[in-house]
């Protein structure tokens, strides 16, 4: 049995007050696990509140549970190096959120309409200036007024300076306030949070389940990267076999040649020209003389 790593182990404690989900705590686990129950452990704890956190980024319930799913599934290809990081939960709420606020989701057709709102008028309202903010603000207010964390895990998280997170926390909390009146104290903007995060019901998969997803989704892209390497082998060793080994200049089509001059007619033979003419006519076709001519 393969003993999990200490950080894992005593990293996560149950969360102190009301949040919307774990922050850098998680459940106390035996210090003796294999690798897939530590990751359930992590999973069952994490999972339920990050998807709803990951609601509120992105107002998609399908697609806060895909993305947590997705972070969930690159915690488990990575999972020596997430089991021995500082904070696990941490690291997989990033790449959650990452995944969740990605731009090309706007491509993808399941993603192109919109979802039916909240039922109830307040939590649309709220939900409705959420996403009017800019993606960082969002970020930001969700883990400092959603979450609980301070203001620099948050700006860690948010991979900005303290002094940047707490200017895009001033930004998105005035921005709100401005729309909603009632959400200026923080408090009372945490509690609010808190309520449209838990009545969506967001459910997220079983652990196994997403395990044996992301092990498949590994051998499939695995296999796709050996038969595209396969494919372009191929494609060059079939272009060097028939590919020619010397170049030949195309012929040219056959074109009328321009300005030659026409030929010269002869002109009267000289004597001299005459006389050897008359010779050579006289002389007879065959004999000696025409292998050993004579002087003449």
């Amino acid at each position: 049995m393969t003993q999990v790593p200490e950080t894992v182990a005593s990293a996560v404690r149950p969360p102190v007050g009301p949040s919307v989900g774990p922050g850098k705590q998680v459940p106390p686990s035996p210090s003796s696990l294999t690798p897939a129950q530590a990751f359930d452990a992590l999973y069952a704890f994490c999972a339920p509140a990050l998807v709803r956190q990951t609601y509120l980024l992105c107002g998609r319930r399908e697609l806060a549970r895909e993305a947590v799913e997705r972070a969930f599934q690159l915690a488990w290809q990575r999972w020596p190096e997430v089991a021995r990081d500082r904070d696990p939960a941490g690291w997989v709420r990033a790449a959650a959120y990452d995944c969740a606020l990605s731009p090309w989701h706007r491509f993808r057709p399941r993603y192109r309409h919109p979802e039916p709102p909240p039922a109830d008028a307040g939590h649309r309202a709220l939900l409705s200036v959420l996403l009017t903010l800019p993606p960082s603000y969002r970020r930001t207010l969700v883990l400092y007024d959603g979450v609980g964390l301070d203001l620099p895990e948050t700006a860690a998280e948010t991979e900005a300076s303290t002094p940047a997170a707490a200017r895009r926390l001033t930004h998105a909390r005035e921005a709100l306030a401005a729309r909603l009146p009632e959400l200026a104290d923080p408090s009372a903007l945490h509690a609010r949070l808190l309520e449209l995060a838990s009545t969506e019901r967001l459910q997220a998969a079983k652990p196994p389940v997403v395990r044996t997803g992301g092990e498949r989704r590994s051998i499939f892209w695995t296999r796709a990267a050996i038969a595209f390497t396969v494919a372009i082998i191929g494609a060059t060793a079939l272009t060097l076999r028939t590919a020619p080994t010397h170049y030949s200049a195309p012929i040219g089509p056959a074109q009328a040649v321009q300005g030659v001059p026409p030929p010269a007619a002869l002109g009267p033979l000289s004597r001299e020209e005459q006389t050897l003419r008359d010779k050579l006519r006289s002389a007879e076709a065959s004999g000696p003389e025409r292998l050993s001519p004579g002087a003449w």
